[in-house]
């Protein structure tokens, strides 16, 4: 299963290409209660990516824990710069605040 929703639309004309670029990602880090490091990787639209998807793809790659609230991915953990190199190479712009 891909990341892209409706692959059908974006797979005619070669739209598949510009989804990633055409979002700016924006990462960083939340402390929550007692000191606990939250990722927090914001600026996907919810329309044309699956974060589900995504969310999955990013807790495998960086083995922990994380949810989908707002509109947002949240991993466990401190891992902005991991992250940002897996986004950016899937074509992502992406800021590390």
């Amino acid at each position: 299963m891909s990341a892209w929703r409706d692959e059908e639309e974006f797979s005619i004309g070669g739209f598949e290409d510009l989804i990633p670029e055409t979002m700016f990602i924006k990462i960083y880090v939340d402390v929550r209660r007692y000191g606990k490091k939250v990722t927090i990787i914001d600026g996907f639209d919810p329309k044309l990516v699956d974060l589900e998807e995504i969310a999955k793809m990013l807790k495998k790659k960086v083995a922990a824990g994380g949810t989908v609230k707002n509109g947002r991915i949240e991993i466990q953990g401190d891992h902005r710069e991991k992250i940002a190199k897996i986004l950016e190479d899937m074509g992502y712009t992406v800021e590390v605040l």
